[in-house]
């Protein structure tokens, strides 16, 4: 079992909390000056992506997600 945990927000960010690391394109880490707890921009209007800080208010982003099941992956040629 994973000692980190996604959360799909109501109308906002996905919140990670637990033991993670965020890495860019190249794969350097951000620096979370220790934080367990970090909110993901879902909107894409965030000033200070890819981190949230807000904007979906403003922007009046919507969206409700139910978990459900993934369909399996498909098999790789």
């Amino acid at each position: 079992m994973s000692n980190t945990n996604i959360q799909v927000t109501t109308n906002g960010p996905l919140r990670i909390t637990g033991a993670f690391d965020v890495v860019d394109a190249a794969g350097a880490k951000f620096d979370l000056a220790g934080r367990t707890t970090i909110s993901l921009c879902r909107c894409g209007h965030s000033a200070n992506r890819p981190f949230c800080d807000g904007a979906h208010n403003a922007a009046a982003f919507r969206s409700d997600e139910k978990a459900r099941a993934l369909p399996p992956p498909k098999p790789r040629a």
